[in-house]
């Protein structure tokens, strides 16, 4: 009977565990979408009077944050300067792919980012960072919708999961 309740309080705690890493996971998210908001807007002032070339903007871009966004903005500043692949696009791929887990909202808008640099002019790059950046602010804005209360649910979801889980083994 003692091994049961043993189980049962793993049981509980690993549900319980599991509800606060999505709920976690959620919060990453939302850091990450207002990180790269204010990267945007840096990356657009940068280019409309600065003027600045695409591979020391990203250099630029990198050392205005840290984490795993500076990571792929450095990944991206030498794969544009090795000229590893013929277009910003594929040179964005490639940083993506070396960097480490990735929020996938964050990941698409990063996808639409190196898609838009380097393959127009001057306007047609501003057009193209202001079109991620109105993306970006609705995920943003999703995503803190309600964040604490679906958080919440998260948590309490997972842990009602787990008292179920407990009251079927038991």
């Amino acid at each position: 009977m003692r091994l049961k309740w043993i189980g049962a309080v793993f049981i509980f705690a690993a549900c319980g565990g599991m509800g606060c890493s999505v709920a976690a996971a959620q919060k990453r998210e939302e850091y990450f979408l207002h990180t790269l908001l204010d990267l945007l807007q840096f990356m657009e002032n940068e280019l409309r009077y600065r003027l600045t070339p695409l591979p020391q903007l990203c250099h630029l871009t990198a050392n205005q944050t840290n984490g795993i966004l500076q990571e792929i903005f450095c990944n991206l500043e030498q794969e544009l300067n090795y000229q590893t692949a013929p277009d910003a696009c594929s040179c964005m791929y490639t940083a993506l792919q070396k960097s480490r887990e990735v929020p996938s909202s964050v990941r698409r808008l990063l996808i639409q980012l190196g898609n838009s640099l380097g393959k127009f002019d001057l306007e047609g790059q501003l057009s193209g960072l202001q079109a991620v950046h109105c993306r970006c602010a609705e995920e943003a804005k999703w995503c803190v919708k309600d964040c604490e209360v679906r958080r919440r649910s998260y948590q309490t979801l997972a842990l009602c999961a787990g008292a179920a889980l407990i009251i079927l083994f038991i």
